[in-house]
């Protein structure tokens, strides 16, 4: 799991919240120029994607009080993401435009700009502004899936880590527990 959760806390940092924060500002644009803005669609999938990318930062800086938290803001992140996955599918299918299968080439193409050094919305621009709906779709629908797989692994670690470790809650009731029995 190493370089999935910086050890000083910055959520920017997080390879979760760097391709959540690239989902969002991909949906906005992809929205602003295939959804109607007064859609409600519009509304949903722009909300969608912010609400991924808030509650990872909203998660992690609630980290150090409580693992509990951070554990259900990052479910409710990967939950977002999949909302979202399921409009931009929506969107293929009403227009019958095919959803690239993992091994498509473009699709190929589109997942290894994931190992883009100091990669952001920036390195997926062409593929969302400068191509057609299908091309758009798809390309946000595989970083979206990256993203997914990111927050999965960094889901396991945080169960894992309260399994082990317990929250907040738990260490101040150890600590309480052997200053009584010192006392």
């Amino acid at each position: 799991m190493d370089g999935l959760i910086d050890p000083h806390g910055g959520f920017r940092n997080l390879k979760s919240y760097q391709m959540a924060e690239i989902v969002s500002d991909a949906t906005v644009a992809f929205c602003e120029r295939w959804i109607g803005r007064r859609s409600r669609t519009h509304d949903q999938m722009v909300q969608a994607a912010r609400s991924g990318k808030q509650n990872i930062a909203e998660g992690s800086m609630a980290s150090g009080t409580s693992k509990k938290t951070e554990l259900k803001l990052v479910g409710v992140a990967r939950a977002s993401l999949e909302e979202l996955l399921l409009d931009y599918q929506d969107f293929l299918r009403q227009r019958n435009l095919p959803l690239w299968e993992k091994n498509h080439p473009q699709a190929q193409k589109i997942r290894k700009l994931a190992f883009v050094n100091n990669r952001s919305y920036k390195t997926y621009r062409t593929y969302i502004e400068g191509a057609p709906p299908e091309v758009a779709a798809n390309a946000v629908i595989c970083v979206i899936h990256q993203s997914n797989f990111l927050l999965d692994q960094q889901l396991r670690q945080l169960e894992k880590q309260f399994l082990d470790q317990g929250g907040f809650t738990e260490k101040l009731y150890r600590t309480r527990l052997k200053a009584r029995s010192r006392s």
